[in-house]
């Protein structure tokens, strides 16, 4: 396994035009200077930005929303916050002084599962009047507040809002987090939603160059990473792995996701280290609780059964995290980005992680972690073994990871990209 020393490594470049950078950020340097020297104040409040998303279940493109929407508080633009539904989401949003819109949108429409999506579900006749009514809905709101730019937070959210965009004569921004390819929706979902990228949006936002990829080429189009809010504070004494090292993996259990090659490494992981431990943090959704079972009984055909601790769901990640040594991510399918590896470097964790998606954009190979082969159980065992067998690398790899995401993965990062796209896309 190659430790290679750390090193400085470049973010991933942006896709949009230089012209276009430059025209936002003087724009965006105007506002700022205007509000600090307290002049134009209508330069700041009549620019206003509505985020509007489907759900308020709280997935990971809910919670890159939220944490943003907390940093974008202290900018130039009057940011709201539109949900087509009550829930978790609200309620976090709430807390931090943002209360959001809720214009309801018909559930058959809001629960479709995005890998269900087809000519069964959301493009289904039926459905596709429910999104017209609920588009003209959104366009009158959008006129009656005066909205300057929308930007959608989802898939469905991309859809919807574009069309009451058009309808009310104001930009889209469509924040696409999910890679549009075979490999996570159906073939016709893949055709019709680039399709319409390529006419709808007014501006394509991808959430890493992986995600980009798989979309239209436009001239608008940029790739904004996602960030972590804050950095953890890291205990006053650092964690000695000692006889039983916990080895952990974060995240919905899914097929997808990897937690049986996960439990297979770690068959092959406690042979050399038989005082390692392992966590598998997350719980299926409905669909995927014959998977769960499937892996609770592969650890057990492992051996693994007093090794092995199935968390369930937890809402205390970032203390979870703080207690493990290393942290593995684990898919078979290229992510689209990768929040939980961020959060781990965060922590200052050793990462073991796969090679593919927006994975590779965010973990420098050998230097802020280790990247191995998707589905290679064996290659992810030796992976943790080098960690667990060099110590003192591993803390410098989990060091150099978290200096990593304080200069290119964290949420004011972010915000100020989302405000040089404002402010070129606001009414002059």
């Amino acid at each position: 396994m190659n430790l290679a020393p750390p090193g400085k490594s470049a973010p991933m470049a942006d896709t949009s035009s230089d012209d276009f950078a430059k025209r936002a950020a003087d724009t965006l340097a105007a506002a700022r200077s205007a509000a600090q020297a307290g002049t134009n104040p209508n330069l700041i409040s009549m620019d206003r930005i509505l985020i509007f998303d489907h759900t308020a279940a709280l997935g990971g493109g809910e919670i890159a929303l939220l944490n943003l929407v907390r940093e974008l508080q202290t900018g130039p633009f009057d940011v709201q916050v539109l949900l087509g539904a009550p829930g978790p989401l609200a309620v976090k949003l709430a807390a931090i002084g943002v209360s959001p819109h809720i214009l309801r949108l018909d559930p058959s429409v809001g629960n479709t599962r995005k890998d269900s999506l087809g000519a069964g579900s959301l493009l289904h006749l039926r459905q596709m009047a429910s999104i017209i009514r609920y588009a003209r809905r959104l366009a009158r709101f959008l006129r009656q507040r005066k909205i300057d730019v929308i930007h959608t937070n989802s898939l469905k959210s991309d859809i919807i809002g574009a069309i009451a965009g058009r309808l009310a004569g104001v930009p889209v921004i469509w924040h696409v987090r999910d890679r549009i390819c075979r490999e996570y929706l159906p073939l016709l979902a893949v055709l019709g939603f680039r399709t319409l990228a390529r006419i709808l949006p007014t501006c394509l936002v991808a959430n890493s160059a992986a995600t980009m990829a798989t979309l239209p080429r436009r001239k608008r189009s940029h790739i904004v990473h996602d960030g972590v809010d804050r950095l953890p504070t890291l205990p006053v004494t650092p964690r000695v792995p000692g006889n039983h090292p916990v080895i952990g993996i974060v995240g919905r259990i899914a097929p997808w996701k990897g937690q049986h090659i996960f439990l297979q490494a770690a068959a092959e992981v406690i042979k050399l280290h038989p005082g390692a431990r392992f966590q598998i943090v997350g719980a299926p959704l409905f669909s995927e609780q014959e998977y769960e079972q499937e892996i609770r009984t592969l650890a057990r055909t492992l051996g693994l059964q007093d090794a092995v601790e199935f968390t369930g769901f937890r809402s205390d990640i970032p203390e979870l995290i703080q207690a493990m040594d290393i942290v593995v991510h684990a898919s078979i399918i290229g992510e689209p980005f990768g929040q939980v590896v961020i959060e781990a470097m965060a922590a200052a964790k050793p990462v073991v992680a796969t090679r593919g998606g927006g994975v590779p954009e965010i973990v420098v190979d050998g230097q802020s972690g280790l990247l191995v082969p998707m589905g290679d159980a064996h290659a992810m065992a030796n992976a943790i073994c080098a960690f667990l067998e060099n110590h003192e690398c591993a803390c410098l790899i989990g060091n150099t990871a978290r200096n990593h995401v304080k200069n290119y993965f964290m949420i004011h990062h972010v915000a100020r990209k989302m405000e040089a796209i404002y402010a070129a896309l606001c009414p002059k």
